[in-house]
Parts: C-alpha cells; sequence; structure tokens
C-alpha cells in the first residue's frame, strides 16, 4: 500500500482517513470521495472497511486463527485491488512521502533527553524508522532492567505478518530518538543490520532469568553497529 501511495499509517494523513490532505477516501489530495451510493461503494468508503478488516486479521492471527485469518486478508486484498483499479483509472496521483514525515524525523531527539515520560501502550505498536525514513519495524515488547526497574529494551518485530513469522529484536532503550509528538521512534541503523542483530523469542524477551545472559551480547552488538556511535 505504501509502494501504491496510499499508505495506512500517520498522524492522520494516512489511507481512508482524508484528516489534514489525503483526500476524501482516496488517499491523494483533495480528492472528492463518491457518494456511498455511487459506483461500488454502496456500504463504506473502502479505506474505512480496509483498516477494519486489517485490525480483524491481526486480532484473528494473534488467537492462533490461522484460516479465518487468512480469509480475512483476502478479502481485504480484493477490496483494495479494486479500489486501486478505480484510483488509477481516474487518474489519481500517486502520493509521495508527505514532508511533516520527514521534518517529524529530522525534528527527533533521543528518548533520554525527553523530560515526557512514556506509557507502555504508547510505545507499544510504536513503528521504528531509519533517519532516511525506511521502515525498520514497530515495537513488540518492553524489557525492564530487574536491578533498576527501568526500560533497558524496546523489542522490535520485523517481518512477518500480525505476528506471523515476525522475528523479535532487543535494542537498547537508550539508542532511539522519538519524534516531537512521540508517534515514531527514530533508530540510526540499517535494515542490513536489523537483520544481523541478536534475536529473542516471542513471550520470552530476555526474562529475569535471561536478562544477565544476554544483555552483554546485545549491549555489545549495538556498541559496535549504530551509525550514530561512528561504526557503520
Amino acid at each position: 500500500m505504501q509502494k501504491d501511495g496510499y499508505w495506512l499509517g500517520g498522524s492522520g494523513d494516512a489511507y481512508g482517513y482524508p484528516v489534514g490532505g489525503a483526500g476524501y477516501g482516496y488517499g491523494y489530495e483533495m480528492g472528492p470521495y463518491p457518494s456511498a451510493t455511487v459506483g461500488r461503494y454502496p456500504n463504506a468508503r473502502p479505506g474505512y472497511e480496509i483498516r477494519t478488516l486489517i485490525a480483524a486479521a491481526n486480532i484473528l492471527a494473534r488467537h492462533g486463527q490461522q484460516q479465518p485469518c487468512e480469509d480475512v486478508l483476502a478479502t481485504t486484498k480484493n477490496i483494495y485491488t479494486l479500489y486501486v483499479a478505480d484510483l488509477h483509472g481516474s487518474g489519481a496521483p500517486r502520493v509521495g512521502e508527505p514532508r511533516w514525515r520527514q521534518e517529524e524525523i529530522a525534528g527527533a531527539q533521543p528518548v533520554t533527553n525527553n523530560s515526557n515520560s512514556f506509557r507502555s501502550d504508547q510505545l507499544l505498536g510504536t513503528d521504528v524508522r531509519t533517519p532516511q525514513n525506511d521502515a525498520l519495524g514497530s515495537i513488540d515488547d518492553l524489557v525492564m532492567n530487574p536491578q533498576t526497574g527501568k526500560i533497558a529494551y524496546l523489542v522490535i518485530a520485523r517481518g512477518g505478518i500480525f505476528g506471523i513469522g515476525e522475528k523479535y529484536v532487543p535494542v537498547p532503550w537508550e539508542d532511539f530518538k522519538v519524534t516531537p509528538k512521540a508517534n515514531l521512534l527514530v533508530l540510526d541503523t540499517s535494515k542490513s543490520t536489523m537483520d544481523a542483530a541478536p534475536q529473542v523469542t516471542h513471550d520470552q524477551s530476555m526474562t529475569t532469568g535471561q536478562f544477565n545472559q544476554e544483555s552483554p551480547k546485545v549491549d555489545a552488538y549495538w556498541k559496535t553497529h549504530l551509525s550514530d556511535k561512528g561504526s557503520n
């Protein structure tokens, strides 16, 4: 969807959500959305349907309901395919990455410099990007230091879909930057570095018994592989 120019995420400027310039359901600037009774959209605008169906597929996947999840995703794909065909047929231009996204990333500050506290539900699910706006994954879990009680690592979920086939990479908390509105985390690294990083098992993200054993390996890797530490 992002490749097509009709992405799902992003501060009101997103696919199916025309707040501030994504277009009336089309995902392009100022594109009028046809009446709900016109043409092939008698029930709800496709952007809303797709977001709702993807959320449903996510819930089914995390409950282990693989076949119902695949059925919902197939329906989602059909709606999306029809929708994009109509957009292209009407000459709707693709949307480039909005300027505000690059401005957000440029304004990101180290999490350790931020005077605001973070809630766990504020961090979980947050996208992680490089300074060049390459997607690295999203936050799946937080790991607390058993000695200090403070956040030691954020676990990034990568690859797969809705928890199926994902890989989980812990990264030291202090290596992240956060955008001004705290809706995006920035990590100065690359996809290849993430691919080679130490991983953890889902739902067993460096438990208390594993922390002392795993943390030196994780810390050593990131100390030598983060771009802003002069090693990449």
